[in-house]
């Protein structure tokens, strides 16, 4: 039972926490995942800072071409794997907000627009300890970023490549989670 004084989710961010109950609507086979989400959201220490160990949320840019054909992806520089562009809230309690910061910070793309602005996919997974920083968890909250005309990225300090590539192809990357928003792209036949 939740404590009178812990604060709720609609109190904390309603437009997270709507979001949260119309993502799960579509996909309910998640619901031990959007529950996890929603027990973070209503967490006494904010969940929107990394400072908070125990985990916080993150946000991904799922940063599609034009033609909804192909994914820029991120050759990222600490994990040292392919990944979806994206970062920490930083206080920030709009995550389309923060996908759309991070998908043209880490792009360099100009013209670039959240699409529709509903949560694509949700994400829990763990960073290893790194340097003074233990290990945590990243509840990662992903939106779907469509590129302009302009595909010509700029390569940050955070990746170490970037790279387009087609969704047809991530459908079958070993990255389950990389694969799977692959997956739900192909299967809502967007473009």
């Amino acid at each position: 039972m939740k404590s009178p004084h812990m604060p709720q989710p609609m109190q904390v961010s309603p437009l997270l926490a709507q979001q949260l109950v119309d993502y799960l609507a579509r996909w309910p086979a998640e619901s031990g995942v959007v529950q996890s989400f929603l027990e973070l959201l209503g967490d006494g220490q904010d969940p929107f800072q990394r400072e908070r160990l125990h985990g916080h949320f993150t946000s991904g840019a799922w940063l599609v071409s034009a033609d909804g054909q192909r994914i820029l992806m991120t050759h990222h520089r600490k994990l040292e794997r392919w990944l979806q562009l994206g970062g920490h809230a930083d206080g920030e309690r709009n995550m389309a907000v923060v996908a759309l910061k991070e998908a043209q910070e880490e792009s360099g793309l100009p013209g670039l627009t959240v699409d529709g602005g509903e949560i694509f996919d949700l994400d829990r997974h763990w960073i290893p300890e790194r340097k003074d920083v233990p290990g945590h968890w990243h509840y990662d909250v992903r939106y779907v970023v469509r590129a302009g005309a302009n595909e010509d990225f700029v390569v940050s300090e955070e990746s170490l490549e970037l790279a387009w590539r087609p969704i047809s192809e991530v459908a079958n990357d070993a990255d389950e989670s990389m694969s799977r928003m692959a997956r739900k792209w192909l299967a809502g036949n967007r473009s």
